[in-house]
């Protein structure tokens, strides 16, 4: 029997990861994060989640706390997101989020009081190797959650439980209901829980200096005028506001000009993709390896050769927007990763 801290969030994931974690012999306790203050319509941090999650604890007959680490979010998850669309690059929130503050913060303090592993409702499986544990896709691919922990390491996933990831997400429901559990019908939360619906422009806007840039072409032609960088990631094509007459995309940004960089699709195509930061659960794929790499949370995967700082495509990809991560796979385990620049 082990101690377990299950990260509860007040979703029907958490709710059913803690049961199977109680009914598989642990001693279990939840623990609600309180990370953001603000305004949200993404299922999460809001009083009723708190309050789903405490009632749920109570149903399995498990302690429940609330910690509040608002700080901490807003300096590790906030503040980098909006200083990366500041600069022209395109964040990943929730990935910095597990790797700061849930495998981080969350991690740290649960074991420094005395639990042996931290649990999460997450779509994806831990499989034992020889190598070590290792990360691998969750049973139903439409709510695989891989990509998003592809920053943990050999560290925390010794430590982590992931019990709903051998389970669909109607198994998971089944569970729920026939236990009884409050949340069994509740929506799935929405991946950004501080920005509203509808409200990134609003929200980017308060927290940065905006200045008014120039659209331009390929050609080098001037295309119109835009307010400010920050509504742009490299690869957009909804909402520019730009009549080419054709299906327009952003192919870059220059944070020091000002300029978005407008074009055809086909002016995305790389042959490479430059990169930085990466690691490796166990050992660095070879360069003539090939791998899987995934560029977004439930995109379709594009084979690859992994080389010191930069993927080169086994047939040539849209670019990647510098600041999101990419995912390295064989077959359906976590390789490791890398950040897009």
């Amino acid at each position: 029997m082990a101690r377990v801290l299950v990260a509860m969030s007040g979703g029907v994931d958490s709710s059913v990861a803690a049961a199977i974690v109680r009914d598989a012999g642990h001693e279990v306790a939840g623990v609600t994060l309180k990370l953001w203050g603000g305004e949200t319509d993404s299922g999460c941090c809001s009083v009723s989640d708190v309050e789903d999650a405490r009632r749920v604890a109570a149903q399995l007959g498990v302690d429940h706390y609330v910690w509040n680490l608002t700080e901490q979010f807003e300096a590790k998850v906030v503040a980098p997101y909006v200083d990366a669309y500041a600069s022209g690059r395109t964040p990943n929130p929730c990935i910095e989020c597990n790797r700061t503050m849930k495998w981080g913060t969350l991690l740290d303090r649960a074991l420094a009081l005395g639990f042996d592993a931290l649990a999460t409702g997450h779509h994806a499986r831990i499989v034992a190797t020889a190598a070590g544990p290792r990360l691998a896709r969750g049973a139903d691919p439409a709510k695989d959650q891989s990509y998003v922990l592809g920053v943990l390491g050999e560290h925390e996933l010794a430590r982590t439980l992931l019990p709903v990831g051998e389970l669909t997400k109607d198994d998971v429901r089944a569970r729920a209901a026939a236990l009884g559990l409050r949340t069994a019908g509740k929506s799935d939360s929405q991946d950004l829980c501080f920005v509203a619906t509808g409200t990134r422009d609003v929200f980017l806007g308060a927290r940065i200096d905006r200045r008014r840039g120039r659209f331009v072409g390929t050609d080098g032609a001037a295309l119109g005028e835009h307010e400010g960088i920050d509504a742009f990631t490299i690869g957009q094509r909804r909402g520019l506001g730009v009549a080419r007459g054709r299906r327009t995309f952003v192919v870059d940004i220059d944070p020091e000009r000002g300029d978005v960089l407008l074009g055809d699709r086909d002016d995305l195509l790389r042959d490479e993709q430059p990169c930085i930061d990466a690691s490796f659960v166990g050992a660095v794929p070879g360069r003539d390896e090939v791998v899987l790499v995934q560029v977004r949370a439930h995109g379709a995967p594009a084979a690859g050769h992994v080389h010191e700082d930069r993927v080169v495509w086994r047939e040539a990809q849209p670019r990647v927007a510098p600041g999101q991560s990419l995912v390295f796979y064989a077959g359906d385990e976590v390789l490791g990763r890398a950040i897009a620049s």
